[in-house]
């Protein structure tokens, strides 16, 4: 699904991702932790295709396609979504409207005809249903006075309409009360089948309590210095990313 090697990345010169590699296969969920400045967030840009970026070397290969060569719409159409830690806010644009268009550039893309607004309602209405989402949140203008839960509840229900091939979710349990961090990794886990992968990428193991992982990585410097399974998350909470890179 995603295979990244030997990744070099700065931003305005200087180094942030320093020989970075790692491989999803369909069916994975991986988490990424580590500490403030590790380049967790710089990898999640990167690949998304956010500006700015400047790969000194290395590859990707996303489904067997140089992901590199795929400008930022086609990445998402190909299948690659990224939950914001911090989504924007779009004022004028009905979260809805947003919804839909997001689904019809998709399908396009494969060649398939736009949904028809009776077949949109009844499953947006579905899907909103399931994660707690009011009509009247989207109605809304996108994420505009929206809480931190809303904004990410928002992203969740954007994901399970588009039914992504690899989602990133990049720090979505930031802000999150607990009753709002339940109900998004809930809507996460219904999505979790053997065709689709996650890179979850966090600061903390609370989140990995929902959203169980297969795999486990500790970033430091640009680099994974360590892999695990879930274990490694619990012996991180216990002894910190200091005493945990020591031991890579």
């Amino acid at each position: 699904m995603l295979n990244i090697k030997d990744l070099h990345v700065s931003i305005e010169g200087k180094k942030i991702l320093n020989g970075l590699n790692l491989s999803i296969n369909k069916g994975e969920v991986h988490a990424l932790m580590g500490p403030n400045g590790s380049g967790k967030s710089t990898l999640s840009y990167f690949l998304s295709g956010k500006d700015g970026y400047e790969m000194e070397r290395g590859s990707i290969d996303y489904n067997g396609k140089n992901l590199l060569d795929l400008e930022v719409d086609e990445r998402a159409n190909e299948g690659l979504f990224l939950a914001f830690q911090y989504p924007m806010e779009i004022p004028g644009v009905q979260t809805s409207f947003f919804l839909k268009t997001a689904i019809n550039s998709k399908r396009k893309h494969h060649g398939l005809p736009e949904i028809d607004a009776l077949e949109f309602a009844k499953l947006i209405k579905s899907q909103a249903q399931e994660l707690d989402i009011s009509p009247d949140m989207l109605r809304r203008d996108l994420n505009v006075n929206y809480s931190g839960g809303e904004k990410k509840k928002q992203e969740i229900l954007q994901m399970s309409l588009l039914n992504p091939a690899m989602s990133i979710l990049d720090e979505t349990d930031s802000g999150l009360d607990i009753d709002a961090l339940r109900i998004v990794s809930e809507g996460v886990n219904k999505l979790r089948n053997k065709d689709n992968s996650f890179l979850v990428i966090t600061h903390y193991q609370r989140l990995l309590n929902y959203i169980k992982p297969d795999y486990v990585h500790i970033i430091a410097d640009g680099k994974i210095v360590k892999s695990g399974d879930f274990s490694l998350a619990l012996e991180l909470e216990e002894k910190g990313y200091e005493e945990i890179s020591k031991t890579a």
